[in-house]
């Protein structure tokens, strides 16, 4: 990699904008925001003049990241005329960060929802924020080779880039890379909010944005640009068809040639057991005295009883109905009565599931606890003090847990879907291969074979677990990696850019 940055320091540096609704630092729901914090800082280690666009919540505080007004007011063009907005600057990790602030917008509790609700005019919303990001190069007369734009927030990045710029001098070699990062969540709107993002009738087709009478603005982000990447090579596969696809399948299978699967990497600056501040005793795969330290903590935190030789199984998920914690709920209690087996849970998500996984810790004292809500230092705790991950997604776009817990020698048990199957390997029982337990049907009994599994290699067989737990921390999937397969990436795009007319 040293080579390709000297290269790139040599030759004129290509130009990357990322527009996207979170990042690390500022903001983060999932791991749009990890991908968003991290790839950026990479591609500036390699040389890029790369530059992040993010809108300025309400949460995101003024003072603490020190954002300064640099462009202001500036005129954000839409369908229903002309709407201002102020620009921020900030930084991370060496290169700018614009925040775009409007306090209609952007000025209100939540990022997508309210707690309960999805925002009603997130539409609006977020067709403003991506015709915002355009207006904003124009602004700064920073003309981008890539605008890399992601999930169905900047979805109308490419399609704007096609529609409203494909002749403009401005934009003539600006090439728009799109990131499926979980296909679920699409962007689906009533048609009543075509005329705000102001795309055209013309453009009010199956093909492109009309969605069972609705608006559709993943389809159209797939359909406008230059290259399509998602999150992991499985993922790239099971969404060419149905029902890994939601619906897209068929116009992904227009765009196959351009579709892309790369596997998310690993902040390890924040997930390194060998340097993790947030944890009460540092390790590494040659001397693991300091995981069992993280262990009694973990017991001690979550309110188990602290016993060296019982496993631990830890949780960290959003409590949503694609993590498959439904099947989970259902063998739990037979989990707990058959086997000594204890649980951490860190999580938070639908209401019926903050409920049943809150309330197990008063059903099985000791044996179960369970945090709801978000805490970045239980998260990393769980993960270097418990034996094993949970992760048993009906699907999976990447995951970055499994891949934190592989680093911390905490073996994963997931199911084999998407970037799980691309990051596991599989226990074999005879020779103690494998860096954890993959299961594949969407059964309970599937989950409580392969759990029961992994807790009987635990106490059968400690020296395999231990083969494997050395094995699983040699793993290393690092941004760096992905960041080669992106510039390949980018310079595909960049040449389909130039055959559209």
């Amino acid at each position: 990699m040293a080579g390709t940055t000297e290269k790139q320091k040599t030759e004129k540096k290509i130009k990357v904008l990322f527009v996207a609704s979170e990042a690390v630092p500022f903001i983060k729901t999932g791991g749009l925001g990890d991908v968003c914090g991290a790839l950026p800082k990479v591609l500036k280690q390699l040389g890029y003049d790369v530059r992040l666009v993010l809108p300025r919540y309400w949460a995101i505080n003024r003072d603490h990241y020190k954002l300064k007004p640099i462009l202001g007011p500036m005129g954000v063009p839409t369908g229903r005329g002309t709407i201002w907005c102020q620009v921020l600057e900030g930084k991370s990790d060496g290169y700018p960060v614009y925040f775009i602030e409007n306090e209609s917008f952007f000025g209100r509790a939540g990022i997508y929802d309210d707690g309960n609700w999805e925002h009603s005019d997130n539409a609006e919303r977020y067709g403003f924020f991506s015709s915002a990001a355009l207006q904003l190069c124009r602004d700064l007369n920073f003309k981008p080779d890539i605008i890399h734009a992601h999930d169905w927030q900047t979805a109308l990045v490419p399609a704007y880039l096609k529609i409203w710029h494909l002749n403009d001098p401005f934009f003539k070699n600006t090439a728009a890379v799109y990131s499926i990062h979980n296909i679920a969540y699409q962007g689906t709107f009533k048609a009543s909010v075509y005329d705000f993002l102001g795309l055209g009738a013309e453009n009010f087709t199956e093909a492109k944005f009309e969605n069972f009478g609705g608006i559709n603005l993943m389809k159209a982000g797939i359909f406008y640009a230059d290259a399509v990447t998602t999150v992991s090579p499985t993922y790239a596969r099971e969404i060419l068809s149905e029902p890994g696809a939601n619906g897209l399948s068929v116009y992904l299978q227009r765009r196959r040639e351009d579709l892309f699967g790369i596997l998310n990497g690993a902040d390890y600056d924040h997930w390194d057991p060998e340097t993790d501040t947030l944890i009460p005793a540092n390790y590494s795969s040659r001397d693991l005295s300091g995981k069992k330290l993280c262990k009694k903590a973990l017991q001690k935190d979550f309110l188990l009883e602290e016993k060296e030789d019982v496993p631990v199984i830890g949780i960290v998920s959003r409590l949503a109905e694609q993590k498959g914690f439904k099947l989970f709920g259902l063998v739990i209690h037979r989990l707990l009565r058959e086997m000594k087996v204890q649980f951490a849970i860190v999580g938070s998500g639908e209401k019926w599931q903050e409920d049943f996984f809150g309330g197990l810790p008063a059903h099985h004292p000791g044996r179960v606890g369970a945090w709801i809500g978000h805490s970045n230092r239980k998260a990393h705790l769980v993960e270097a003090g418990a034996d094993f991950f949970l992760m048993p997604s009906l699907y999976e776009p990447c995951g970055l847990n499994q891949i934190y817990s592989l680093k911390y020698g905490t073996l994963p048990i997931v199911r084999s879907t998407g970037g799980l199957r691309d990051t596991v390997e599989q226990y074999d029982e005879k020779t103690g291969s494998g860096t954890g337990f993959l299961y594949y049907d969407q059964t309970t009994d599937a989950i409580f074979n392969t759990i029961r599994w992994a807790i009987n290699t635990y106490y059968d067989h400690p020296d395999y677990l231990a083969q494997m737990r050395k094995r699983a921390m040699s793993e290393h999937f690092s941004w760096l990696d992905s960041a080669k397969h992106y510039e390949e990436v980018y310079q595909k795009a960049r040449h389909r850019r130039a055959t559209w007319k």
